[in-house]
């Protein structure tokens, strides 16, 4: 008699052969079933449920935009009561150039970190852990923005510098999870278009942004114009009133985010849970939930890991080692750092380059006469029409980009690539034109005080010739904003939240994300560093040029990924992907599990 119970050595080694052939059956069934569950994700029809997933992960984005380019007009406001650069001829005081810089490089830089972080975080603890967590940081930073206050120790500058940084990590978390957690529910072929429909909301924060500070200027307007030039507190009252609301949409957003199942796709190649991704899916697309996003959770459901290629510092570098893979993350990096550049050096400036007196010009806003600029009247017409200034950009600009942008990025003669190539080739041209329009022989400082933008000089009573130079400038200016958005501004959102195999998607696309941010946090740095100098507004427009005409090389790298499947483009075969099963024996009432994979 041996160990084994009297067996013949033969009958174990049949026993191990059945065991090894029943595993290899188990594994069959467990990667036919992953199959069949992508392809129900990648073919099911348009629901109720895609429709939540655009307005949940919309709504953060709305927030975003808010927040981030509401400082564009909110320093305007604070630079009226905390500066201490005097310019009469703006109509009043500005922040200095290191607090102008300082509160909007701030998001940036936390944009930066939060896409790194949350980007790796989600690919280990999962999308829906995380869908939530930046949120909650967004609301709370944003609040703490409009009770901000001033003491000996710190001056309102620093405390909001340090609350947007905080601000902006929650912001740089959004990017990745919103952008994967929607191309991992969405199918196929409208794949593009949600995506695009979810990063549109964008635009709708910055129009938001822009409306809300009309609004709340002209509804203070004779308690701003009572108040006295040199004090004028009621200005105080509309920048927090301006920052403050950017919590509503998140506060909204916040309970649905926290309630979101997690993707199919993670359950199912991160947690290797394949039974459980199918029972989501049935709950969600299918029948059962009637495209609702209704799912329960089995608390006593005994799960079956599947053996498949996991996440590992190893797996990354051979993954991302192979030249193809590595060509499309420097392509995507590269290409968001372009265009992020311009975007942000137009968005986060506007105020400086549409400036009031330009807007007048090309008859947007009231006319300001030269004496009314040191009174509270001139502060109260510079309020607005740089309110209305940034109405007219969303409305002519930004917003038909993105629409534009949402009809074709999944039509079957255009798709993502030659979006991106038309956008960065027409921003080159746009931009440079904008440097041409301006006057080369003033410097940028007498820019800022006097709009100097082709040959416009402030004055009462401006002629015909001035006037159809202003309003040539801005048609530029939003036909700029337009081919940002029909072009790059979108595909870079949408193309690394595509490319890459689950367990390193969002890790990609915070990468991508976080290199755009550096694009935005070099553009300021331009802006800071020029203004002052003996260079101009002409010269910055012009760098803004080039870098936009490098995107075009950048392009080169990417692949077209319409209609076509996330695992096809990320290059892993749908056969062999589950090489194994964990076996489950059940002792006594407790689940032992044997056979997880080898790192």
């Amino acid at each position: 008699m041996n160990q084994h119970n009297g067996r013949h050595p033969e009958d174990q080694v049949e026993d191990a052969r059945a065991a090894a052939l029943a595993e290899a059956a188990a594994a069959r069934e467990l990667n036919d079933s992953r199959v069949e569950a992508l392809n129900a994700v990648d073919t099911a029809p348009f629901s109720r449920f895609h429709v939540k997933i655009c307005v949940i992960a919309g709504t953060g984005f709305f927030t975003d935009a808010y927040d981030v380019f509401a400082i564009n007009l909110a320093s305007v406001m604070l630079g009226y009561v905390y500066g201490h650069t005097i310019v009469p001829s703006v109509g009043g005081r500005q922040l200095s150039r290191e607090q102008d810089f300082g509160i909007k490089v701030a998001a940036p830089v936390g944009n930066l970190l939060g896409q790194l972080f949350f980007g790796w975080l989600a690919d280990i603890v999962g999308r829906k852990r995380m869908y939530g967590v930046e949120l909650i940081i967004i609301i709370t930073a944003t609040f703490a923005q409009a009770l901000s206050g001033t003491g000996p120790a710190v001056g309102i500058v620093g405390v909001l510098v340090v609350c947007r940084f905080i601000m902006g990590v929650g912001i740089g978390g959004d990017y990745p999870l919103s952008a994967v957690i929607t191309s991992e529910y969405a199918s196929t072929r409208i794949r593009g278009r949600l995506m695009t429909a979810v990063f549109a909301s964008q635009g709708w924060g910055n129009f938001a942004a822009s409306l809300v500070a009309f609004v709340v200027v002209v509804a203070y307007k004779d308690s701003i114009i009572a108040d006295s030039f040199d004090n004028p507190n009621h200005v105080d009252y509309c920048w927090r009133i301006l920052i403050g609301l950017g919590c509503i949409p998140g506060v909204v957003a916040l309970y649905f985010r926290l309630t979101i199942p997690e993707t199919p796709r993670f359950t199912m190649d991160i947690d290797r849970d394949v039974q459980r991704a199918r029972i989501d899916i049935d709950n969600v697309l299918g029948p059962e939930g009637a495209g609702l996003g209704v799912y329960w959770v089995d608390q006593d459901a005994v799960v079956q890991p599947a053996q498949a290629p996991t996440r590992s510092r190893s797996d990354f570098m051979q993954y991302f080692g192979q030249w193809c893979n590595l060509q499309l993350l420097i392509g995507v990096a590269y290409s968001w750092f372009a265009i992020d550049v311009a975007f942000y050096g137009l968005g986060l400036n506007s105020s400086k380059i549409l400036t009031s007196s330009l807007l007048t010009r090309a008859g947007i806003g009231g006319e300001i006469d030269p004496s009314q600029l040191s009174t509270s009247l001139g502060i109260y017409k510079t309020l607005r029409n740089v309110a209305e200034g940034g109405l007219v950009v969303s409305v002519a600009g930004l917003l038909p980009g993105y629409y534009i942008s949402l009809w074709l990025i999944d039509h079957p003669k255009v798709g993502r690539k030659p979006i991106q190539y038309l956008g960065f080739l027409m921003l080159t041209i746009l931009l440079a034109i904008l440097g041409k329009m301006v006057v080369h022989s003033k410097r940028f400082t007498k820019f800022i005080e006097m709009p100097q933008i082709a040959g416009i000089y402030p004055g009462a009573n401006p002629d015909s010739n001035h006037q159809t130079k202003a309003k040539a400038f801005v048609a530029v200016y939003c036909l700029a904003n337009f081919f940002a958005n029909f072009g790059p501004n979108v595909t870079t959102f949408i193309i690394p939240g595509e490319l890459f195999p689950t367990r390193y998607r969002s890790t990609g696309h915070g990468i991508a994300a976080a290199s755009g941010k550096l694009g935005a946090i070099v553009s300021q740095i331009i802006f800071y560093k020029v203004r002052g100098s003996d260079s101009t507004l002409k010269t910055i427009l012009g760098i803004f040029a080039g870098i936009s005409l490098t995107g075009i090389a950048s392009t080169m790298l990417l692949e077209e990924t319409r209609d076509t499947s996330l695992e096809s483009l990320a290059r892993e075969p749908l056969e062999g992907y589950i090489h194994g099963v964990t076996h489950i024996e059940l002792r006594n009432g407790i689940v032992h599990r044997h056979g997880f994979p080898q790192p």
